[in-house]
């Protein structure tokens, strides 16, 4: 009895190891890992987030939480956002899963990105045909990214945001 319980948990141990994907490495998110400072234009206002980046679950997503240094009425911050981004291996594209305080999980939520050089330009499908752009880009040096993003439809391109991430010291050990 006992072999047959030790023989069923390696096997068990082994179809789940063999159906995990291998860790999802990237050099170009791998530089995003980090605490940053995002400062631009969003919606024509100026306004400072503070972004944590970082892998989570085994490794297959980087994890991005942003949230504004700017209040709302209740004290609460204006825009908070936690993003998703993963490899598809059959599509061969970056996946982006978009969820922030204004709620929704739609196909618009999710967006797709082919790599171009040190860019991932992510397009959103909107129900209407019109699509939302992001383009996170990293910058010449391993301390600053930046991200635009904007909205296409039948009249043309506008943008929506021009920010800068720029990465924040790592804190000073205290006594």
């Amino acid at each position: 009895m006992r072999t047959l319980l030790a023989a069923l948990c390696t096997a068990l141990l082994a179809a789940s190891t063999s159906a995990q994907q291998p860790t999802f490495a990237d050099t170009l998110l791998d530089r995003f890992v980090g605490e940053w400072m995002l400062q631009g234009t969003i919606a024509g206002q100026q306004t400072t987030h503070d972004v944590s980046v970082e892998w989570v679950l085994a490794h297959q997503y980087l994890r991005i939480h942003e949230v504004s240094r700017q209040l709302n009425t209740q004290g609460k911050p204006q825009y908070e956002a936690t993003v998703f981004v993963a490899w598809d291996p059959p599509s061969r594209n970056y996946v982006c899963v978009w969820l922030d305080v204004y709620g929704g999980m739609s196909p618009q939520s999710i967006g797709r990105a082919t790599r171009s050089g040190n860019e991932l330009p992510f397009v959103f499908h909107e129900e209407n045909g019109d699509t939302f752009r992001t383009t996170f880009a990293a910058g010449k040096t391993l301390d600053s990214w930046s991200w635009r993003m904007d909205a296409e439809d039948k009249t043309g391109t506008k943008p929506f945001a021009r920010v800068t991430l720029t990465r924040k010291p790592p804190p000073v050990p205290t006594r």
